[in-house]
């Protein structure tokens, strides 16, 4: 897991060849403009998710795993949103078997620690990170970029 500022985005190139694709991306598109739902950005190797919601209590924090894609998930807009974090090996009790086609599995197992993403920040996941995103207190816009590994 990292989490940093888009200023510094330059750093987290060499770890993915299609990072620079994403962050060029995030530098040349009016992201809070953009509508919710899913946007092609290189098919099904590099797609950006936009989503607008409600944040919910840590108490209903549900860690998930991802087996083919990585996050980079992006605050565009609201106070700040707060992330449960566990490694893969910690996630134990599964809501439901992994669903192949959503590329995800929920858990029930509590977070080993929470830490805060504010706007412009953004938090990399790797398939070894579980995380409980969406928690905090208010409404946020937010963009889930899924790196094909």
């Amino acid at each position: 897991m990292i989490l940093d500022v888009l200023k510094n985005k330059e750093q987290y190139l060499s770890l993915h060849p299609r990072f620079k694709t994403v962050f060029e991306f995030i530098d040349t598109h009016d992201l809070a403009a953009m509508e919710c739902g899913r946007h092609d950005i290189d098919g099904d190797n590099i797609f950006v998710n936009v989503q607008e919601l409600d944040l919910r209590e840590k108490s209903e924090a549900r860690l998930e795993l991802h087996r083919k894609y990585i996050d980079i998930q992006l605050l565009l807009r609201g106070p700040e949103e707060v992330f449960g974090w566990s490694e893969k090996k910690d996630c134990l009790t599964p809501v439901a078997d992994f669903d192949a086609e959503k590329d995800i599995q929920l858990f029930t197992d509590v977070p080993q620690c929470f830490y805060t993403v504010r706007e412009g920040q953004f938090s990399i996941l790797f398939p070894e990170d579980g995380h409980a995103p969406m928690l905090g207190e208010g409404r946020v816009k937010k963009c889930i970029f899924k790196i094909l590994l």
